[in-house]
């Protein structure tokens, strides 16, 4: 029997102050909902990376990732995997065929939707430690990391979009939840990510704690690496879909 979740999704919207100037205010929209109505996306969470520092944090926090999803998926929440570009090792693994026995269902037109310029340069790929090598010119990644749990037995690993938009509607699931990495890459960008979700009209937020911005301090502007993040993480909250509390997962 699924436990009821309760959540606070927070936004940004823009306002005016008593002097009449433009300012962000913080907005906090509680949901309720059975929790086999929540279907939670792991993005990314590879086992290597090419950036020293992304390999860091992604060590750092799969173990937490892993305790939040635990608790979620006892109290009834759906458990997604997308480990992109490592689906050969998944190929015989029950989580993933389960994702492709899902009937296929089309979906919608995207809705049109406005993409402001982003606040940190895209063009950079680097973080604030060394490029690891690259042996043979292959990414180093080959399956999601080993500290996060894939439940044979309930989880799905997902290779793209339309896999689990058909997921959800196959299971009536009501609330879009993504975690992972990188919060201005592949967070956004996937065709299960952010952009694609919130433009087929799926409710989606973002946990804001479990989630790691790519970002070198020595590009513009010239912040530090988690501010970085902060900023991209704030970025979402304005013009994309509103973001949670891992704790909230997990209470």
């Amino acid at each position: 029997m699924a436990q009821t979740l309760t959540l606070s999704l927070r936004s940004q919207k823009q306002v005016q102050d008593a002097g009449g100037r433009n300012i962000w205010q913080e907005v906090i929209q509680p949901l309720t909902l059975p929790a086999d109505q929540v279907a939670i996306l792991i993005c990314d969470m590879w086992d290597a990376h090419t950036q020293e520092g992304a390999a860091k944090r992604v060590d750092a926090m799969a173990p937490r990732m892993n305790k939040v999803v635990a608790a979620a998926r006892t109290k009834g929440v759906h458990i997604l995997h997308g480990p992109n570009d490592c689906m050969d090792f998944y190929t015989d693994h029950p989580a993933r065929q389960r994702m492709q026995e899902i009937p296929v269902w089309q979906p919608p037109s995207p809705l049109p939707h406005d993409e402001p310029a982003w606040p940190l340069p895209q063009e950079s790929q680097q973080t604030d430690t060394p490029t690891l090598d690259r042996k043979h010119n292959r990414v180093p990644w080959t399956r999601q990391h080993v500290a996060i749990e894939i439940d044979p037995s309930r989880d799905g690993i997902a290779v793209s979009g339309s896999e689990i938009y058909s997921y959800m509607q196959h299971h009536g699931i009501k609330q879009y939840i993504i975690m992972g990495v990188h919060t201005n890459m592949c967070i956004m960008h996937r065709t299960f990510a952010i952009k694609q979700m919130v433009k087929w009209g799926v409710p989606t937020a973002l946990v804001r704690d479990m989630t790691d911005a790519i970002y070198d301090p020595f590009k513009p502007p010239y912040i530090s690496h988690d501010e970085g993040t902060r900023i991209i993480v704030g970025y979402i909250e304005k013009f994309w879909c509103p973001t949670i509390d891992s704790s909230e997962l997990a209470k």
